[in-house]
Protein backbone atom coordinates (compact mmCIF):
# COMPACT_ATOMS: atom_id res chain seq x y z
CA UNK A 1 0.00 0.00 0.00
CA UNK A 2 1.17 3.51 -0.81
CA UNK A 3 -0.24 6.73 0.65
CA UNK A 4 -0.30 10.08 -1.18
CA UNK A 5 -1.72 13.37 0.09
CA UNK A 6 -4.01 15.04 -2.44
CA UNK A 7 -6.10 18.19 -2.65
CA UNK A 8 -9.57 18.11 -4.24
CA UNK A 9 -10.63 21.71 -3.68
CA UNK A 10 -13.15 22.08 -6.52
CA UNK A 11 -16.01 20.13 -8.11
CA UNK A 12 -14.12 19.95 -11.41
CA UNK A 13 -11.07 18.50 -9.65
CA UNK A 14 -13.21 15.82 -7.98
CA UNK A 15 -14.83 14.81 -11.29
CA UNK A 16 -11.47 14.70 -13.05
CA UNK A 17 -9.90 12.71 -10.19
CA UNK A 18 -12.64 10.06 -10.21
CA UNK A 19 -12.42 9.76 -14.01
CA UNK A 20 -8.63 9.35 -13.80
CA UNK A 21 -8.53 6.67 -11.10
CA UNK A 22 -11.41 4.57 -12.42
CA UNK A 23 -9.14 3.67 -15.35
CA UNK A 24 -7.05 1.56 -12.96
CA UNK A 25 -7.97 -1.84 -11.49
CA UNK A 26 -6.37 -1.06 -8.12
CA UNK A 27 -8.45 -0.14 -5.07
CA UNK A 28 -8.24 3.39 -3.69
CA UNK A 29 -9.39 4.71 -0.30
CA UNK A 30 -9.63 8.34 0.78
CA UNK A 31 -8.94 8.93 4.48
CA UNK A 32 -10.08 12.10 6.20
CA UNK A 33 -9.93 11.95 9.99
CA UNK A 34 -11.82 8.83 11.03
CA UNK A 35 -13.67 8.51 7.72
CA UNK A 36 -12.51 6.09 5.01
CA UNK A 37 -14.37 6.04 1.70
CA UNK A 38 -13.93 4.43 -1.71
CA UNK A 39 -12.08 7.00 -3.83
CA UNK A 40 -13.94 5.86 -6.94
CA UNK A 41 -17.24 6.99 -5.39
CA UNK A 42 -17.97 10.59 -6.35
CA UNK A 43 -20.82 10.76 -3.82
CA UNK A 44 -18.53 9.46 -1.09
CA UNK A 45 -15.91 12.09 -1.89
CA UNK A 46 -18.46 14.89 -1.53
CA UNK A 47 -19.27 13.63 1.97
CA UNK A 48 -15.72 14.56 3.07
CA UNK A 49 -14.31 17.94 4.10
CA UNK A 50 -12.62 18.98 0.86
CA UNK A 51 -11.24 22.24 2.24
CA UNK A 52 -8.10 20.47 3.48
CA UNK A 53 -5.76 17.84 1.98
CA UNK A 54 -6.87 14.20 2.09
CA UNK A 55 -4.78 11.02 2.26
CA UNK A 56 -5.23 8.61 -0.64
CA UNK A 57 -4.33 4.97 0.04
CA UNK A 58 -3.44 3.01 -3.09
CA UNK A 59 -3.87 -0.76 -2.73
CA UNK A 60 -1.94 -2.50 -5.48
CA UNK A 61 1.60 -2.38 -6.72
CA UNK A 62 1.47 -3.48 -10.36
CA UNK A 63 0.37 -0.11 -11.82
CA UNK A 64 1.89 2.12 -9.15
CA UNK A 65 4.15 4.16 -11.47
CA UNK A 66 1.33 5.01 -13.88
CA UNK A 67 -1.01 5.82 -10.98
CA UNK A 68 1.51 8.17 -9.34
CA UNK A 69 2.05 9.95 -12.66
CA UNK A 70 -1.70 10.58 -13.04
CA UNK A 71 -1.97 11.77 -9.41
CA UNK A 72 0.75 14.44 -9.70
CA UNK A 73 -1.80 17.12 -10.64
CA UNK A 74 -3.79 16.45 -7.44
CA UNK A 75 -0.94 16.36 -4.94
CA UNK A 76 -1.21 18.80 -2.05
Amino acid sequence: MKTVTINLSSIDKVKSFVNDITKFDSDFDLVSGRYVIDAKSIMGIFSLDLSKPIDLNIHGEKEIDAILEVLKKYEA
